[in-house]
């Protein structure tokens, strides 16, 4: 048996047309997880995937699927990979298309806020794979698009983030389309109790492949956690930091809010104007891709994101982490820090914890099943006094009601009238004021 140090790709049973784009992407040693999984999918059988970023998990699914593909000429895709960003969708196509360089195999992807219509049209022109987002693949089905019988196999990447978002009404609806007879791969970082209990409810009883323990920290990340009392002396810290520490190269800054991870950007515009960007949820679809693909290339040297988009970027060489808070969700913690430290490379995650971070610190710590080692702040910090808004505890004031007394009756509270005021109007015709006038006279006159 070949052990796992030796091991090649040329010993799995791939196709030359892989070995050479393999070959040429200079990748010779498989990882623990694409070894694992490697034969289970070629048997056919379901499979649960479990390990972090940065692993390899993608090529995990995507040379066994590719290596099982056989030409048909069919309408329909028979392949779908549903992913929970459009940064992944783009990402994962990126990598599609890096194996089958020497291949007719054909991949397009699909997610919302893009034209449906030109995705559309190149699925009908003829893909083998799709990978799509799940709100934008529902579309697809309904419309007809994708034929949800046709589909032999399926991936679920990210299965604890797409739960984690919202995705999980979708997601059925996607699964209660398919054909009950197809291959089944979902892959996770983290395997929780709500992604079991998924499982559990919708595939029959996957093989468990696991490259290391749930919650389990690669360990090429050195992880230092920092006590700092709040959000103005992280920014003293930050700045520090960045401005005085070369070895930072290419930097992620980690924000639980898109509130908060503009107040960073804010700050830090005037120090870093050319090195900076920022991204989150609220960019459009085209600044996000530009700004990843800014970071990526190194024309941006610090990054700031939202946990969200922690799941939709996989960059080389990210030199250090920077957790401005411990996120609330534990495992968004380790989908942060496996930004860094990425296939073999060594990286740092470094994580400012307060008072208000500390339970949060310790689902962390449960989660991983170790501590986070802490150092002391450098004494030249500036430390700030001064608390932001959502630092400022909320004291909740009882409410006393004040009983309005009760009305009393006093008596009349009006004066007599004077004389001239007591007078009644009384309404006087024409016809009084002539009797008034001419008296008997008018009696006759009316006679007559």
């Amino acid at each position: 048996m070949i052990s796992a140090n030796s091991m090649t790709f040329s010993d799995l049973n791939l196709t030359k047309p892989l070995l050479k784009a393999l070959e040429e992407l200079e990748l010779v040693h498989p990882t623990t997880i694409q070894q694992k999984a490697f034969s289970p999918i070629m048997a056919g059988s379901d499979v649960l995937g479990i390990a972090q970023t940065g692993t390899g998990k993608t090529f995990a699914y995507l040379l066994p699927l590719i290596r099982q593909w056989q030409f048909t000429g069919k309408r329909y895709p028979e392949m779908l990979v549903i992913v929970p960003t459009r940064e992944l969708v783009a990402q994962v196509v990126s990598e599609v298309e890096k194996l089958i360089t020497y291949m007719n195999f054909k991949v397009t992807g699909a997610y919302g806020g893009a034209n449906i219509k030109s995705q559309m049209a190149a699925i009908n022109e003829g893909v083998d794979l799709v990978v799509a987002t799940p709100g934008r693949l529902n579309d697809l089905i309904l419309n007809g698009t994708i034929k949800s019988s046709a589909i032999k196999k399926i991936v679920i990447d990210e299965v604890d983030e797409m739960l984690n978002l919202g995705f999980r009404t979708q997601l059925q609806n996607i699964i209660d389309l398919l054909p009950v007879k197809r291959q089944s791969l979902m892959f996770t970082a983290t395997l929780v109790e709500e992604v079991e209990a998924f499982i559990f409810r919708n595939f029959r009883s996957p093989l468990k492949i696991e490259a290391a323990p749930t919650g389990t920290p690669l360990s090429n990340i050195t992880q230092i956690g920092y006590k700092v009392p709040n959000f103005n002396t992280k920014m003293n810290f930050l700045q520090h930091l960045l401005t005085t520490d070369e070895k930072m190269s290419k930097v992620l800054v980690f924000a639980s809010g898109k509130a908060i991870a503009d107040e960073i950007f804010e700050r830090l515009e005037l120090l870093f104007p050319d090195n900076l960007s920022i991204i989150h949820g609220n960019k459009n679809q085209n600044t996000r891709f530009r700004t990843v693909e800014d970071f990526s290339s190194g024309k941006c040297r610090i990054l700031i994101a939202t946990d969200i988009m922690a799941r939709g970027m996989d960059v080389a060489e990210v030199s250090h982490v920077i957790n401005i808070d411990v996120p609330p969700v534990a495992e968004n913690y380790m989908h942060r820090i496996g930004r860094t430290g990425r296939a073999g490379k060594k990286g740092i995650a470094i994580t400012f914890i307060s008072e208000f971070d500390k339970s949060n610190q310790v689902n962390v710590e449960q989660l991983m099943g170790r501590k986070i080692s802490m150092k002391k702040m450098p004494a030249e910090i500036e430390i700030s006094d001064v608390f932001i808004q959502s630092e400022i505890p909320v004291i909740n004031m009882k409410i006393i009601e004040v009983k309005r007394p009760k009305h009393v009756a006093k008596g009349k509270s009006h004066h007599e009238k004077k004389d001239k005021n007591k007078k009644v109007n009384i309404k006087v015709t024409r016809e009084d004021l002539k009797k008034i006038k001419y008296g008997k006279r008018y009696k006759k006159d009316r006679r007559s």
